[in-house]
């Protein structure tokens, strides 16, 4: 009867400690399982996060083109282009007033420009104003043809304080075209196309103007709801 008894109590207990050995790898396996569930969140996580900036830079170091910068005056700007304060359309286009906003636009055409052969490859000059003040710059070319936009900022970026072309970020669908670089308080945009490179265009933008300019339109929109009475 001692002797049964005996058997059954480590009968028993062999029971245990085997059904504890399965469950041990069991717990192991869920460990390393959210182990690795863990790093391929992480991994996610890492590839989702939003890229740093790659420019800094702030509105004093924006490029100057042409002898163009953003901040001039009207009258500063035409002072660049010998030719153009006497040009029709170009006083015409000075003479509009600013939109409610204080938004204004004028236009120089190059062929209109001396001497001639210095701005032969170009098209045009247009200038956005707020209060007066230039805050976008667009230029337009009449060539040359580039393989790839990244051609076109590698030329535009020498003598300057922006980054190479691998630090710009291209448009979707239009990778090898058009190019952009977000600053501090300006962006640079080029864009490289057309037949024989008569679409190529350079445009600066005062981000700090474009943000005054938004508040501005939400506000007038603000105040033309029309109110209701209690």
């Amino acid at each position: 009867m001692i002797y049964t008894m005996k058997l059954l109590i480590v009968t028993v207990l062999l029971l245990l400690f085997t059904c504890a050995c399965k469950l041990d790898p069991s717990s192991a396996s869920n460990s390393n399982a959210n182990a690795n569930a863990n790093r391929v969140v992480e991994t996610n996580n890492a590839g989702n996060s939003e890229p740093q900036s790659a420019c800094s830079l702030r509105a004093a170091a924006a490029p100057v083109v042409e002898g163009l910068k953003l901040g001039m005056t009207s009258d500063e700007a035409l002072a660049q282009l010998p030719g153009s304060k006497d040009d029709a359309d170009v006083k015409a286009g000075l003479a509009k007033p600013a939109s409610p906003l204080g938004v204004s636009e004028f236009i120089v055409k190059a062929d209109k420009l001396q001497p001639k052969e210095k701005y032969a490859n170009m098209s045009h000059f247009t200038f956005g104003l707020l209060d007066g003040r230039i805050t976008s710059i667009n230029i337009g070319y009449q060539g040359p043809a580039y393989s790839n936009v990244d051609e076109f900022v590698t030329k535009f970026v020498k003598g300057t304080n922006l980054p190479p072309s691998d630090q710009w970020q291209a448009y979707p669908g239009m990778d090898t075209q058009l190019k952009t670089l977000t600053c501090r308080d300006f962006e640079v945009r080029v864009f490289s196309g057309g037949e024989g490179g008569n679409q190529n265009y350079v445009l600066l933008i005062d981000l700090e103007a474009k943000k005054i300019i938004k508040d501005r339109r939400e506000k007038a929109k603000a105040q033309a709801k029309p109110t209701t009475s209690p």
